[in-house]
């Protein structure tokens, strides 16, 4: 059975399943060390889920998101970030409990939209998103990569 808890400390078989789900979300992004881990789950502004298979002998975390949750002039707004389900279980439901358990947590906070990206080559991922009822925004996502040069004086 799958059950969605948020981190509330962060341990060993989280730092474990971290090393294991990064590299099956993207082959650019890096595996976050205890410490940044630890920062994202004190953080007053990020929620960390993951999704833990409890029906082996110690429990298995299986997936992971996080949910960010922030105010703008406009409202209070959310971010889905790092969605990600080991691969063996996907297809299976658990990205669905994911999503559900961080929009609930989203509209108790009274967040009035939750965002998400999704690389276009996850088919299945974004028709479930779909099927969640979120819908595609016809805007411009721009990114600005940081370097050096920019942090200096």
């Amino acid at each position: 059975m799958i059950r969605i808890e948020v981190v509330n400390q962060v341990t060993e078989n989280l730092c474990s399943a971290f090393q294991r789900l990064i590299p099956q979300l993207t082959t650019s992004g890096e595996v976050p060390t205890r410490e940044q881990l630890e920062t994202i789950v004190q953080a007053g502004a990020t929620t960390l889920l993951v999704a833990i298979d409890d029906t082996g002998e110690s429990d298995r975390i299986v997936g992971t998101l996080t949910l960010v949750v922030y105010r703008i002039p406009t409202g209070c707004v959310a971010r889905i970030e790092d969605v990600v389900v080991e691969q063996d279980l996907r297809r299976q439901g658990v990205g669905r409990q994911l999503l559900r358990t961080a929009l609930q947590q989203a509209g108790k906070l009274g967040v009035k939209a939750v965002d998400l990206t999704s690389n276009p080559a996850r088919a299945a991922a974004n028709q479930m998103y779909i099927d969640l009822g979120f819908e595609k925004r016809s805007t411009n996502l721009f990114r600005y990569s940081i370097s050096v040069r920019d942090t200096d004086g």
